[in-house]
Formats: structure tokens, sequence, C-alpha cells
């Protein structure tokens, strides 16, 4: 952070980002590496936990993050029971939710300072742009500029954007709730579309889903996932739904 950038409450002039890395995992073993590759790479600046919470994994997911020398949490009952129990365990006044198929891009470490060095920083949010492994996909594209005026419009990024929040706006917002789906939509709707920043760079997603269910098929499986969380359906019931 310059010398003459604004302090805040959570990052004095010359302190390092003291930041956590919560990835929830449930058979995970085809990506998680390249998530904790694209972590362990060098963060000046940053103080860094990364924690992997995984939900029973019957793969090879723990020895990648065991190889990555992330720390290993266990918490069963779906994302939303591990996203929380990691937040509760994670070192660090900033925290970052990151799911296994993402990958940050190379210079998050910068973006990261940056947010932090925020004067409005204690009050808001980040989450990165959505962009899918499927460079040649014209769905792909689409499928990315929806979510883009998904997040513009009404302020939904979703949990495959990642989430950066300072670990006191988290606790106020009232962190994750324990369901198995859509405590990404439950948080941010609690933080609100105001205090929501779009981050100046893509988190990479893996488009398997996408392309083994086809790209409108599962679009407009997840638009209908939440229409009825909107419409007040328990996310225990759209479960099955969603896949």
């Amino acid at each position: 952070m310059p010398d003459d950038a604004p302090e805040t409450p959570f990052r004095r002039s010359g302190d390092p980002v003291t930041l956590a890395v919560v990835v929830p995992t449930l058979n995970a073993e085809a990506a998680i590496g390249r998530a904790l590759q694209a972590l362990a790479a060098p963060t000046p600046g940053i103080d860094l936990d990364v924690l992997v919470v995984d939900g029973g994994s019957t793969d090879a997911t723990l020895d990648e993050a065991q190889r990555y020398g992330a720390r290993i949490l266990s918490a069963e009952g779906g994302r939303g029971p591990q996203l929380a129990a990691g937040a509760e365990a994670a070192l660090g006044d900033w925290l970052l939710f990151l799911h296994a198929d993402t990958t940050l891009p190379p210079n998050w470490p910068e973006i990261v300072r940056d947010f932090a060095a925020r004067p409005d920083a204690a009050r808001k949010a980040g989450y990165f742009r959505f962009v899918l492994d499927d460079p040649a996909s014209p769905a792909a594209r689409r499928l990315e500029r929806a979510v883009a005026w998904r997040c513009r419009r009404l302020g939904l990024p979703y949990g495959d954007q990642g989430l950066l929040i300072s670990r006191a706006r988290y606790l106020e917002a009232g962190g994750f709730p324990a369901v198995p789906l859509m405590e990404d939509v439950a948080l941010v709707r609690r933080i609100g579309r105001s205090d929501l920043v779009e981050l100046p760079g893509a988190a990479i997603t893996s488009a398997a889903r996408y392309r083994r269910d086809g790209y409108l098929r599962r679009s407009l499986r997840n638009l209908c996932c939440l229409a009825l969380y909107l419409l007040g359906v328990p996310p225990a019931a759209i479960v099955r739904l969603y896949g």
C-alpha cells in the first residue's frame, strides 16, 4: 500500500494483510490442484492461511490439499456448513471464500491488497469476474455475459466468483447459513448490492458441469433453483434439482 493511501481499521500503513482462503471440497481431486497452485505463488504483503474444508471426499482431494500445504478441516452437511466452519477456524482479518474448481488470476495478491486499502473496505465485499475455462465456446461467452448482468443489476455474485470480505463484516452479515445450497445467495443478499464490488480480475471456473449437462440445460436448472429459493423453497428441497 502506498504511504499516502488511506488507512482502514483492518490495515495500517506498512502492515501486511492477514488473509484466510477457505475452500470447501467434496471429491474435487480433478480441479483443486489448479486452485491451490494459484494460491501457492508468492504473496508479498499478505500473511496467508489456506484452509480446505472437506465434506467427506473419497477420492484424492485431501492428498492434493496436503501436497500444497493447506490446512485441512472436516465438516458435514453441505457447502454452507463447510464454509461456516472454515470461517470460524480461519486465521486473519480478511476472508476469501473460493470454490475448489475456481482459479484466481495471477495478480490476485495485488487485487486483495488494493481492496483492503480502500477507505470503505470495512463495509464492502468483493467478487471476481466470472469466466469459464472453455475459450472456444460461444455458449460460455453468453453465460459469462449473463452472469455479469446478474451481478451488476441484481447484486447476486455466486460462490464460483470468490468472495473477499473482512471478518468483521462477515460476522455482521450473519455468516454463511447452515444450508446445503444457496448459502452464497443468502450471504450476499444480507451484505446488499450497494456494498458488493466487482474486483479487477477474472476467476476461471471449470466448465465441466456445463459441458456434461449442456450449457442451456444447466443454466436453466440453476435459474430454476434460484427462483425457487427466492420464492421461499427450503434449500434442502432444491438440492435434488441442482444435482
